[in-house]
């Protein structure tokens, strides 16, 4: 029975199935904001919602089915328990409307299992944060420096914008967007053509610099979380083949740790080969 729901559950057109509905349901929440379409539909859609939650406990249920007897294995996934919650919290009496909503809401989110590469996504911004926040104190630091300069420098001549540190500052801070970039340079024009340098300094080191180490940071997260997601992948296959006799099953899973074993050997070979070009 396990191995049934196991099989369903992975399949492409369950995935897909769930998909659909979790838009449909996407759907009906956002004509659940149309005063005309709920004095029009109002039963109609209560219903469906209801349909909704009844398909999405059922899913949850056959789940649970897949990992019977292993409720570690079911909630040792990330995905799992937030699923669990979302549907767990929509049977909750006494929700009042505004976290009903939400619980409701919240479903939607749940888009984001049945589509691999937005959970890829989701992960590296996860991963990213670490070094998304140290560049982000770094960041600050900066804007800070220059705000005290351009304080210094411009307290006198531009006082609605440089008139203390914390003004200064949130004028550098939007400068980061290059927004007001030219009214800037004509204001410093206005006072010495030596302030051109010194906003041209904080551009490249600000605008260009900063933003290019923040994609950095996110492109080398969505490499790991592309990894991490592709290992957890075979490890899944690896326990689903070991709790099954299918002979199948076994052979497949040899043959992608083969084709794994492969990839990283090329990838090794590759970097030895561009190594000794340099």
């Amino acid at each position: 029975m396990s191995e049934r729901c196991r099989r369903l559950t992975e399949s492409t057109r369950f995935e897909a199935g769930m998909l659909v509905v979790i838009l449909l349901n996407a759907v009906v929440l956002g004509l659940e904001t149309f005063e005309s379409v709920v004095d029009d539909a109002g039963d109609l859609l209560h219903v469906l919602d209801k349909a909704f939650l009844a398909i999405f406990t059922v899913e949850l249920a056959l789940r649970l089915g897949a990992v019977r007897g292993r409720p570690g294995a079911f909630f040792s996934s990330g995905w799992n328990t937030f699923d669990f919650v979302v549907v767990a919290a929509s049977f909750i009496p006494g929700l009042n409307a505004s976290l009903l909503r939400l619980v409701r809401l919240a479903r939607v989110v749940r888009v984001v299992r049945f589509l691999p590469d937005l959970r890829v996504i989701v992960a590296a911004v996860g991963r990213s944060v670490p070094g998304v926040a140290s560049l982000a104190v770094g960041t600050a630091l900066l804007v800070y420096v220059y705000g005290m300069a351009g304080w210094l420098i411009f307290d006198t001549h531009d006082p609605d914008n440089y008139g203390d540190v914390a003004q200064s500052m949130l004028t550098f801070f939007v400068m980061l967007t290059l927004e007001n970039l030219p009214d800037n340079l004509e204001m410093g024009q206005e006072l010495s053509a030596w302030t051109v340098p010194f906003f041209i300094s904080y551009v490249l080191l600000a605008s260009f610099l900063v933003f290019n180490l923040f994609i950095g940071i996110v492109l080398n997260s969505m490499e790991e979380a592309r990894a991490a997601d592709h290992q957890r992948q075979r490890e899944r296959d690896r326990a689903a083949a070991a709790a099954t006799e299918s002979t199948e099953d076994d052979a497949i899973v040899a043959v992608e740790d083969r084709i794994d074993e492969l990839r990283a050997a090329l990838d090794a070979l590759t970097q030895e080969l561009a190594d000794r070009r340099r």
